[in-house]
């Protein structure tokens, strides 16, 4: 508990046109000299989560011939603590670069924290947000369906995943400190475009012209400050796809929100992820399901470039320069109380009240697929033989996934308009996805947080969120959706949305009255918040939450997998692992690339977790410097199979020289651990190029 002198007394009105005023009034910014005082504990953390650099298929495209084959930078998981010191109440926010983050990560995550924190930390205060990065490894999860172009549940993705999202809460948790927390919020127009536009334009006119844009433009900034003035993070919500790197390309990647995090935390802030001191910023995802950063639909889904780097580069830089502005500019502080909300809930067979349908009671469905789900995005089509706004089914596709699972003709019409592809709900002895679903609000002072297990669409999104706010408006001044959530369960599309069948709506795991079902569980939530002396507004009357709570299934063990494991590593006859296959050229310009490649052992022996695959040395007072690894944007470790049967492969290393570095003397050194034939052993090695110039 923190003394009196320590706890915040209110900064800002909560009466809008108070608030104003006083900020005419004072014209103050946030690098002035006003002091605030701190009224929470807060903290932040952040580890490195970054899979298995070759070998296993990348989650996000679904595509089976995506697999690793090196790094272009690591991904991490960010956590961020907030204690009330007067109620002992707790909330961690954590935003991991992650295509996804199962029900199983969550299950796995939860029984760690109980055995370090016994209930301190649990599944009602606790959020675990996928970036949604379609350049990082998947196989994380328990159910079959998000594990089939993975072939199969991949332990060292899983564990690396866990495990380090675990360590990134241990280290924000021993950082809590007496601080404050501000936020700002801002319009960020050319990250994004609507990629299903058509199927946008079928919501109400009205409820269209009340948002006047088909793209969310808010980003919402919270600017972390410890004690002392001292700032310590930033946690950030925009809705945009982070799949700008596409599907062909096969290096891990936190893709635009990763290379956004990374300019504000090295290049802003000085971070060296190394250091439990480091500044840490995380670019967490929204309402982003029908929000692509492939700005130029008409370029087969890329943009603004052709060339997915540079899309990479730039879609980040503006979410970058976006919420640097907001954060530099943040001046009102969060004050409040902090609570929180969880339940679970069988998304399979909710009934939902007609106040949140068409006025009529209905029942979601049995989870099930379109057609329209393997036609794919503009980002990424799937196969000609499907097509987005499929209502009639195929006979002979309904032929092919009947031997799977077969579904009824109620569960046809429940999905209608939808043409079933598979009813992945109904498959034994398990579902291919889960149906027991978390949803979750986090209150933090004025700002509420809606933690969804799926991808929701702009509208859905804004649905869930006006929900809320109808019950807790005069609590919250700031709602976020803070998508992919502590499971994964395909997409939430309006009704309206659904009924024409693009990919979202095929994605739709439970019908045409998902979205409704949401709306009921977060209605009941926000009524839950309320003071025993308050009812909500407007007086709707939701179906209760079952007496009897649903739990999550936890498939630990009943799991396969079909990837063969690393058998062993070798160099040709008269080389060994380590040695150069191509040397450096002994001179560069600024600009130029550098590529160095290697016989290399698997990378699998060893993820090299918190450390690197590679290093750009320079020379030094005769002392060799490190001045980039595999987390930097300049460089790119790559690696590639020679002979699956004799073991041989290549470690490809670039860095491309950035226009301000120093001349001087450089050279490029790879990491590595092998597996010895016979023995098994795994055992590290080095390889190192020529000395070189740049001029």
């Amino acid at each position: 508990m923190l003394p009196k002198s320590m706890l915040s007394k209110p900064v800002f009105f909560k009466n809008t046109a108070s608030k104003a005023a006083l900020l005419c009034s004072l014209a103050f910014s946030a690098n002035s000299a006003f002091s605030y005082e701190n009224n929470y504990l807060v903290g932040r953390g952040m580890h490195d989560v970054t899979g298995p650099a070759a070998e296993v298929g990348l989650m996000g495209y679904a595509n089976p011939d995506q697999k690793s084959a090196g790094i272009h930078f690591r991904q991490w998981s960010r956590a961020f603590a907030v204690v009330d010191p007067n109620e002992g109440k707790r909330v961690m926010f954590v935003s991991v670069d992650a295509g996804s983050l199962p029900q199983s990560v969550f299950q796995g995550v939860m029984k760690k924290l109980r055995l370090k924190y016994g209930d301190l930390y649990n599944e009602d205060n606790v959020v675990l947000s996928a970036t949604h990065t379609h350049s990082a490894v998947g196989g994380q999860s328990h159910y079959a369906l998000y594990d089939i172009t993975i072939l199969g549940f991949i332990e060292q993705a899983y564990d690396a995943q866990v495990d380090g999202i675990v360590a990134s809460i241990e280290k924000a948790h021993n950082d809590l400190k007496p601080g404050y927390i501000l936020v700002n919020r801002g319009d960020l127009t050319n990250a994004s475009y609507n990629r299903s536009v058509e199927a946008y334009n079928q919501n109400p006119e009205t409820e269209r012209n009340k948002y006047g844009s088909n793209i969310e433009k808010p980003m919402t900034v919270l600017k972390f400050v410890q004690e002392g003035n001292k700032e310590v993070g930033m946690l950030n919500w925009f809705a945009t796809h982070p799949n700008a790197m596409g599907k062909d390309h096969k290096v891990l990647s936190g893709d635009n929100k990763g290379h956004a995090s990374y300019l504000m935390e090295k290049g802003e802030k000085g971070t060296t992820y190394r250091n439990n001191n480091d500044f840490v910023a995380a670019f967490a995802i929204s309402n982003a399901g029908d929000m692509s950063p492939n700005v130029n639909p008409d370029s087969e889904g890329r943009g603004p470039t052709a060339d997915r780097f540079e899309n990479v580069r730039i879609i980040g830089e503006r979410q970058f320069e976006k919420a640097l502005e907001l954060y530099q500019n943040a001046s009102e502080q969060l004050t409040g109380s902090i609570d929180f909300r969880q339940r679970y809930v069988d998304m399979s067979n909710t009934v939902i009240s007609g106040d949140f349908t068409n006025g009529t009671q209905v029942t979601t469905c049995v989870a099930a697929l379109g057609e329209s789900f393997a036609a794919g995005t503009e980002d990424g089509r799937g196969p000609d033989l499907f097509s987005e706004g499929t209502t009639e089914a195929n006979p002979f596709l309904q032929f092919i996934t009947s031997m799977i699972v077969t579904p009824t003709q109620e569960d046809l019409n429940c999905h209608a308009p939808k043409a079933v592809l598979v009813a992945q709900g109904k498959t034994s002895p398990y579902p291919w996805s889960p149906e027991v679903l978390p949803v979750s609000i986090q209150k933090i002072g004025q700002l509420g947080i809606l933690a969804v297990p799926a991808e929701f669409t702009i509208m859905s999104g804004r649905r869930i969120m006006n929900t809320v706010e109808s019950v807790l408006g005069n609590e919250l001044d700031y709602t976020v959706v803070a998508a992919l959530s502590n499971a994964y369960s395909g997409y939430v599309t309006t009704k309206e949305e659904y009924d024409l069948q693009h990919y979202e709506g095929g994605s739709t795991h439970f019908g045409p009255w998902t979205l409704a079902a949401y709306q009921q569980s977060f209605y009941q939530l926000a009524a839950d918040m309320l003071p025993s002396n308050q009812t909500p507004q407007p007086g709707l009357t939701p179906v209760p939450f079952p007496a009897q709570e649903p739990v999550p299934r936890d498939l630990t063990g009943e799991t396969v997998n079909f990837q063969t494991g690393v058998v062993h590593d070798q160099a040709p006859v008269f080389k060994s692992i380590g040695d150069v296959v191509q040397n450096a050229n002994s001179s560069y310009q600024r600009g130029q690339t550098v590529k160095v490649k290697f016989w290399s052992g698997h990378p699998k022996n060893n993820l090299r977790t918190q450390d690197t695959f590679m290093e750009v040395q320079r020379l030094m007072n005769g002392k060799w410097q490190v001045v980039a690894t595999d987390n930097d944007w300049e460089t790119k470790f790559e690696w590639q199979r020679i002979d699956g049967f004799w073991g041989t492969s290549h470690a490809i290393l670039s860095w491309t020289i950035p226009e301000n570095t120093a001349p001087g003397t450089y050279r490029l050194k790879h990491y590595g651990d092998k597996k010895k034939p016979w023995s098994g052993n795994i055992v590290g090695y080095t390889g190192t190029s020529r000395n070189f110039t740049v001029n």
